[in-house]
Formats: C-alpha cells, structure tokens, sequence
C-alpha cells in the first residue's frame, strides 16, 4: 500500500506557484452558507453522461455536491465543484460570497482552472497517458480529475512515484480513485492555457462594465 498523504480537502496550489500578476481585490471573508453539510463522494453513483467536456464537468460537479451552487462544506469548500479560496485566487477569484452565488462564473472557474492544470500537467499528460500506474490506466480526463481533487503537485507525485505516493482529501478520497472513475473522457475542448485565470478576471470586469 502507498503512503497516504492527508490534506484538509485539497492542495490546489502547488508550492512556489505565482499568481502575483493578478489584481488582487479584497477578499471576501464571511461567506454567505445557504447549505453547509458534507458530501463525501465515495458513496456516490455518478450519472451516465456522454464522454465530452460536459459529461466531465457534470461527473465531476455530482461527485463534489451533488451539483449543488450554493453548497459549503464544513471545511469552508464551495459551490458545486468545492473550489476552496486559494483554487480560486489562482485563477483571480478572491470575492468568495459573490463566487458562491454565481453560478455561471462557477461554470467558467471550473474551466478555466482545469485549462490552467492542463498547462501545468502537459508534461505528465503527455508522458503518462495511456499507461498503468498503481494499478490504474492513466488518462488525460483522469490526471485533471485528480488535480482538481488534490492539486498539481498531488497528482505529480502519485504519477513520478509510480503509485507509491498516494493523496486523499479530508474524506478518504484518493487521487488513485479520481484517475480511475473519470477515465476516458474527451477534453479536447479544453485548450492548455497558462494565463486562463487573468482571461476570466478580465471577462469577469469586462462583464461589471456592462451592467
């Protein structure tokens, strides 16, 4: 069995990581909770979707909250792919009550933070994809599953240790787990993009300027 490394719920940032180049508002700190319990996505079915970006996110989003917006768990995760606030500086969210009660900016952090791992794990994308690793086929919708569960670096070192280093979130979930149930998804919809966090913060003003 692999070393099994605990975290809060996720490590979406990885260590020495910049976002400095984004502007930084203040932060929001009393988030408004209309739900606050825990999903623990070990004991979810997930729904039968087609194998494209939107069956992804949907899995994805039931697997998190059941798809549920305005859900906080009770480590402070939210909406309905439980970001957490350091996820969501990384891609220039800092407004935690405004993001909770948003849903279609959830819909466009959601893509944008996956676009943003996919930049970061093209090298792992491209030289572990297709393989076995812990017992696992290891594929590209899998690798940013797993990232969004526990961060880059958790995937990271799962892959570069070839299995021996596994992560789990506060509920047991592992990264082991994530790779294998969303497997074989066709994200080519989503285009590697460093710079996905200042697009959306640029949109996101662009947006207030109209109203």
């Amino acid at each position: 069995m692999g070393l099994l490394f605990s975290f809060s719920k996720k490590e979406e940032v990885e260590a020495g990581e910049e976002f400095a180049e984004l502007v930084r508002p203040e932060v929001e700190e009393d988030l408004d909770m209309d739900l606050f319990f825990t999903v623990d996505s070990t004991q979810l079915n997930l729904p039968v979707l087609q194998k494209d970006y939107f069956g992804f996110k949907e899995a994805v989003g039931y697997s998190e909250s059941r798809g549920y917006y305005h859900l906080v768990n009770k480590f402070g995760y939210m909406g309905k792919y439980q970001f957490g606030k350091s996820a969501l500086a990384s891609i220039g969210i800092f407004d935690t009550k405004d993001f909770i009660h948003k849903p279609e900016l959830q819909e466009e952090a959601f893509y944008a933070f996956t676009s943003r791992n996919k930049w970061l794990l093209r090298k792992e994308i491209a030289q572990y994809s297709g393989k076995v690793i812990g017992g696992v086929m290891v594929t590209e919708s899998g690798i940013l599953a797993a990232a969004h569960l526990a961060g880059p670096g958790g995937i990271k070192r799962f892959l570069h240790s070839n299995g021996s280093r596994d992560v789990a979130d506060a509920f047991g979930t592992q990264v082991k787990q994530y790779l294998k149930r969303f497997e074989g998804y066709d994200l080519s919809e989503i285009k590697a993009d460093k710079n996905a966090g200042l697009k959306l913060q640029r949109n996101q003003k662009f947006k207030q300027q109209q109203v």
